[in-house]
């Protein structure tokens, strides 16, 4: 039975290594990672017990996805096997400044879009505390979209909480499109996350974090509204009030997936001891993330809870 359980389209990730790029890159460095699975597998990693659910292709490519995610401890029994469809495949093209990085996406007409909401063996949410959703689902497709207004209906059945993350994707759809598809999901959830970013590009709130975090929680009537700030840190804001944690100072080897894992860290301090102790593993596991490749934080609840104490760093023998 899983504690906390994701629902979303998990994908190839396929980078150049060695300061190419895809223009001129003979090989690339293959990985596995999807916002929602991200999650799951960090939490895993965490010792708490979560499960995934998806739609795969039966290729050797699905097969790959299924067994990364899996391997890392998350419970796969919900992935709905499909026999038409693909992968969707996601090229990073590294940058180092001023050169911007970038992300192109090849996802559609891919197995998880073709989902039917009610093929989805919802049961699996029994027992469960938190679904994890993300705002990259709905811009995938009217299919995609009925699944998350199911899922959160599902979780409401189950007694679940709702952890929601906008994640907006200029790639996937405009600001306008995304906020009107978005603000009614996410309306009278658990949790939602946002970045500075997205909060003024797709919700048009700027100025004050404190200020902007407020008025997003009485905007969406949500039960804490987490507002990232990159290099400034995170906040929470509940009914009694608002949380700020700053972030670590890190060297960074790749920062894709750094979200993902703040996400995971607050839900694992919050299912602990609430939104302080969330934004405290949050802050750490963002940290740990941008010092692994890949979509995911190879990290261990020791090496996490070091940084919260202070003695990481250094060299160990």
């Amino acid at each position: 039975m899983a504690t906390v359980v994701g629902i979303g389209e998990t994908l190839i990730r396929l980078a150049p290594t060695g300061g190419e790029t895809l223009e001129s890159a003979a090989t690339c460095a293959v990985h596995v990672g999807g916002a929602e699975s991200n999650v799951c597998v960090n939490l895993a990693r965490l010792g708490v017990a979560t499960a995934w659910i998806s739609r795969l292709p039966a290729s050797p490519l699905g097969r790959r996805v299924a067994a990364a995610v899996r391997g890392a401890g998350v419970d796969t029994s919900g992935v709905e096997w499909a026999s038409d469809g693909r992968v969707g495949l996601m090229f990073v093209q590294p940058g180092t400044a001023p050169r911007a990085a970038e992300v192109i996406y090849y996802r559609r007409d891919s197995a998880f879009a073709g989902i039917d909401p009610e093929a989805v063996a919802w049961d699996r949410l029994a027992g469960a505390q938190v679904v994890h959703l993300t705002g990259i689902t709905p811009a995938l497709g009217e299919r995609a979209h009925r699944l998350i207004e199911r899922a959160i209906a599902e979780a409401r059945r189950h007694g679940a909480r709702v952890s929601f993350d906008i994640n907006y994707r200029t790639t996937l759809w405009g600001p306008d499109a995304a906020r009107k598809t978005l603000e009614p999901l996410v309306h009278g959830l658990d949790i939602v996350f946002v970045n500075d970013r997205d909060a003024r590009t797709v919700f048009g709130a700027e100025g004050d974090p404190e200020a902007v975090a407020a008025a997003l929680r009485d905007r969406f009537r949500c039960e804490v509204l987490v507002l990232t700030l990159g290099a400034g840190g995170a906040l929470a804001r509940e009914a009694r009030g608002s949380v700020r944690h700053a972030a670590h100072a890190v060297e960074i080897v790749d920062r894709i997936g750094r979200g993902d894992a703040f996400a995971a860290g607050f839900l694992y301090g919050t299912l602990r001891h609430g939104a302080a102790d969330g934004l405290r593993y949050g802050a750490a596991m963002a940290a740990l993330k941008q010092t692994y490749p890949g979509d995911v934080c190879l990290t261990t609840l020791d090496e996490v809870e070091a940084v919260l104490r202070g003695d990481a760093g250094g060299f160990r023998r």
